[in-house]
């Protein structure tokens, strides 16, 4: 099995390809070779990996040498995140839309000179969902909802299902488009991504650091660990054409849950000390966008492929320590638990 990650120096890519790595395969093939695309460098423990191979570089650019290797899976991770997109429309239309193109077809004249259809999963967003004039948006979204998303990065990943969509139904790949809830916790600092606070009121509470909310409590959101994730990933990647289902993009397991009801998660797992170092102050350029997600999630399909989400917040915490103090560098940020 020779698979390519794009954007697999991110924190997705990564924790995907080490959890893939541990396994050794995927879908019952040993894993020859994982190729690490992104415009960053990889890390450290990756790219001293026997099996890896690290492209760094814009991806529109490295398209035309993907198109040469012989590739049998791809996990289409890269992205612009949803509060560069807002900001800077080119950057979002060529990072997500233009690289998304290109790397179609690249594997499109991969599948014309002999080979077989590789298989491709997409990570799109809840964000392809949103309210409009014309369709309200119900309270929890469903697989056949249908999607009117209100940002620009919402619309460009609907716009790459349809792209995945029809690739697949011309025989050119074998795609798969799988929805990701917001992940959280995240490590790190706070990105770009509107969503970063959803991670940020968890993180740096926990690491002795004031957070701002820029949201209301009551403000409710779908969420997924970064564990939940990249199982929901490598289950729809192995899952046969029949089980999928269809063409259309199928949404992760969420767990729908409100900030207030992150705070009480986090006052219950490190105490309400930790709690105390998050203050509200609103932002209205975030707390208009994320007014236009999801308030809730369901995801039958998903469930359908044995995946679920974890069983409350307060597990996702612990994952995100148990995390952290797996890494040497990382437990010492916690110091809200010292």
């Amino acid at each position: 099995m020779r698979l390519l990650i794009t954007g697999g120096a991110g924190f997705i890519g990564a924790r995907l390809a080490r959890t893939l790595l541990a396994r050794g395969q995927l879908g019952g093939r040993a894993l020859e070779t994982v190729i690490l695309a992104d415009q960053f460098p990889a890390p450290p423990d990756l790219a001293a990996h026997p099996l890896v191979q690290v492209m760094t570089g814009p991806l529109l650019e490295q398209c035309a040498q993907l198109a040469s290797l012989k590739l049998d899976g791809v996990f289409h991770l890269a992205s612009a995140v949803s509060g560069e997109c807002e900001a800077d429309f080119d950057l979002g239309m060529r990072s997500n839309l233009e690289s998304t193109r290109a790397l179609l077809e690249s594997l499109r004249s991969h599948q014309m000179a002999g080979h077989a259809p590789v298989r491709l999963v997409f990570s799109s967003s809840v964000a392809v969902f949103g309210p409009d004039d014309a369709v309200p948006m119900p309270a929890i979204v469903t697989d056949t909802t249908l999607p009117t998303p209100q940002t620009s990065y919402g619309i460009q990943k609907h716009i790459c299902e349809h792209l995945v969509a029809d690739y697949t139904r011309k025989g050119f790949i074998d795609g798969r488009s799988a929805r990701l809830m917001t992940v959280t916790v995240r490590p790190g600092r706070p990105n770009g991504a509107a969503s970063s606070f959803f991670s940020g009121i968890i993180r740096e509470p926990l690491a002795g650091e004031e957070a701002i909310c820029p949201v209301a409590p009551e403000v409710a959101h779908p969420v997924s660990s970064p564990r939940a994730t990249v199982e929901g990933l490598i289950q729809v990647f192995e899952a046969s054409r029949e089980a999928y289902g269809g063409r259309t993009a199928l949404n992760l397991p969420a767990l729908n849950v409100t900030v207030a009801q992150m705070l009480d998660a986090l006052a219950a797992v490190a105490g309400p000390a930790v709690r105390a170092r998050v203050r509200f102050e609103r932002d209205e350029r975030i707390a208009g966008i994320v007014a236009r997600w999801p308030t809730g999630a369901r995801a039958d399909r998903a469930l359908a492929l044995g995946l679920k989400p974890e069983a409350s917040f307060e597990d996702i915490i612990r994952q995100y320590i148990a995390d952290c103090q797996a890494l040497p560098t990382a437990a010492q940020t916690l110091k809200g638990l010292s």
